[in-house]
């Protein structure tokens, strides 16, 4: 067992791998707050032809591996990204770099990961987990997710990397090449605007509807017709996938929301400037009416609320979230500007 490793746990698998990267290598400042805004993690996005696990196809938060690549990227940290083909060649590749003392990012598939509960195991491939050793035929594994290390056999960890379906992870590594040199708080400001310039463009800027502030009228406007579309037993089961999508699994819409807040309190401390934190406040509470979406979705998902006015409230409420993200957004724009 290496034991100069330091597992830290978090609230997301990607803000981890990079906090754990990064406080590994004795860069103490780094947070999974810090690590989400930086890489403009916070998203919205419903995707209209593609099915996810049987309902809709929507995501909180960016696309996997660019949280990493673009905290990297704005602390100018050098690191290495590769897929395979081949399972063989992609456990080689793994083994030589952890010989060599790295610490080794995974994108892997859930369903297979032997250590998760069975009832969090099911399709979905954007899970990231470091690995940090290896001893006879089983990887030394920190999954950030979780509050302890653990293990998982090479047999195991080749069909986790090599997951089918939807963000097939293709054997995906990542790592960083080099000790990382010590990061002046003025790259790391630098950091920060960056992060939220890129955020403030995801979320009111992309061209169409279902995609940032827009995406989330998208969905409101879905919800209200599928009860006469599909019935109430098939409308149930869509929204119970925008729960998981929400509350389970790494797209996380409500707890995203919370860590941005966060992220911006962090923020008003590296610029000695109180107004990032009023819209703080405005992230938590987006976050707390995702939160209260979930739980009156959860009500028409067990029969108990299955009425039209039941699913118009629902819509009612992600109407009000579009409004608060989008009066955020637009707050942090002109902030922006003064920096």
């Amino acid at each position: 067992m290496d034991n100069s490793f330091k597992h830290i746990q978090s609230a997301h698998c990607e803000n981890g791998v990079i906090t754990s990267f990064l406080r590994n290598s004795g860069q103490d400042f780094m947070t999974e707050p810090l690590a989400f805004g930086m890489g403009s993690g916070l998203f919205y996005v419903h995707l209209p032809f593609i099915k996810l696990n049987g309902g809709p196809a929507i995501s909180f938060r960016t696309m996997p591996g660019q949280i990493f690549k673009r905290t990297a990227k704005s602390l100018n940290i050098e690191f290495e990204s590769k897929r395979f083909r081949k399972e063989l060649d992609a456990q080689l590749f793994l083994d030589k770099r952890i010989n060599e003392g790295l610490l080794v990012g995974c994108q892997v598939g859930v369903f297979n990961l032997s250590y998760f509960p069975k009832e969090y195991r099911f399709h979905f491939n954007a899970h990231n987990l470091i690995v940090y050793g290896k001893e006879g035929d089983d990887y030394l594994v920190s999954d950030p997710i979780m509050d302890k290390v653990t293990t998982l056999p090479v047999e195991t960890m080749n069909r986790v990397r090599f997951a089918q379906g939807i963000y097939a992870p293709k054997g995906h590594v990542y790592y960083l090449k080099e000790k990382v040199a010590p990061i002046s708080e003025e790259v790391i400001r630098k950091g920060i605007i960056k992060g939220v310039k890129r955020n403030v463009r995801d979320m009111l800027s992309i061209p169409g509807n279902i995609a940032g502030v827009k995406g989330i009228v998208h969905t409101s406007n879905q919800i209200r017709k599928w009860r006469d579309k599909y019935g109430v037993r098939k409308t149930g089961l869509y929204l119970g996938q925008i729960i998981r999508m929400q509350e389970e699994i790494g797209t996380g819409g409500g707890g995203f929301r919370f860590i941005y807040a966060a992220f911006l309190e962090e923020a008003a401390k590296y610029f000695q400037d109180g107004s990032f934190l009023k819209i703080s406040d405005d992230f938590t509470k987006s976050g707390d009416l995702w939160r209260n979406s979930a739980m009156k979705m959860a009500g028409v998902l067990r029969g108990r609320n299955t009425e039209q006015k039941d699913l118009d409230e629902i819509a009612d409420m992600m109407v009000e979230i579009h409004h608060v993200e989008k009066k955020a957004f637009l707050d942090l724009k002109q902030k922006i500007k003064t920096y």
